[in-house]
């Protein structure tokens, strides 16, 4: 809401300007239209920019608390080789193949503070990607590897934007990486949750169960 309206204002200070600057034609005043002109840009580029912005931090998700991001199933389809289902809050769901023992979920995590907050704005969240891991070091290193995308690719991409002004950005309170894996086994079902300290998973059934309790 607040970059919306962010977009507006800058949309209206453009035709503003822009208008100025008929006036001052009209009025051959050409050092004066060509100010009015370079501001009328200005915003334009401004409005892009909050734009591109805001559909960035569209694929972001709210944190204010612990709360639950996805399910994920897996089922064996042969030696360290597994189909995971993940099941999303709002009931959407993806398929996807995992080589290896174990599974691992990556997220970004993104906090204001200062304006930031005052204009509303919320640490949020992103989960990244699902890959497989395997447990064994000279395998993980030699055998094939398994990682998958979990969102769409970015036009803007925010979390490079963040990390390149955070030095001068006051209102960047921080970002950081997390992730976490299990192991995998047939019919084991986890339950994936992200907090202020990161991410989450806990087993859900008797076989995820059984697969963390014999976990080396």
């Amino acid at each position: 809401m607040v970059l919306t309206g962010l977009i507006v204002a800058c949309a209206l200070a453009s035709l503003l300007f822009l208008g100025f600057a008929v006036q001052a034609f009209h009025r051959v005043r050409i050092v004066k239209m060509g100010v009015h002109l370079v501001l009328s840009g200005f915003f334009v580029m401004a409005a892009v920019a909050v734009f591109f912005v805001g559909a960035s931090l569209f694929t972001y998700q709210r944190l204010t608390h612990e709360q639950n991001v996805l399910e994920v199933q897996f089922q064996r389809l042969g030696e360290r080789h597994f189909r995971a289902k993940l099941t999303y809050p709002n009931g959407a769901m993806q398929d996807f193949e995992l080589k290896g023992d174990e599974w691992q979920v990556d997220a970004r995590v993104l906090k204001w503070r200062g304006l930031a907050n005052v204009l509303g704005f919320d640490t949020v969240y992103r989960i990244e990607r699902l890959g497989g891991r395997y447990a064994d070091i000279a395998k993980e290193r030699s055998e094939e590897r398994t990682v998958h995308s979990l969102v769409p690719p970015d036009r803007f991409d925010l979390w490079a934007f963040a990390r390149e002004v955070r030095d001068w950005a006051p209102w960047i309170d921080a970002l950081y990486g997390s992730a976490t894996y299990l192991p995998m086994a047939d019919g084991a079902l986890y339950q994936v949750s992200i907090s202020q300290s990161g991410v989450l998973a806990r087993p859900l059934n008797q076989a995820a169960k059984q697969a963390v309790g014999g976990w080396r």
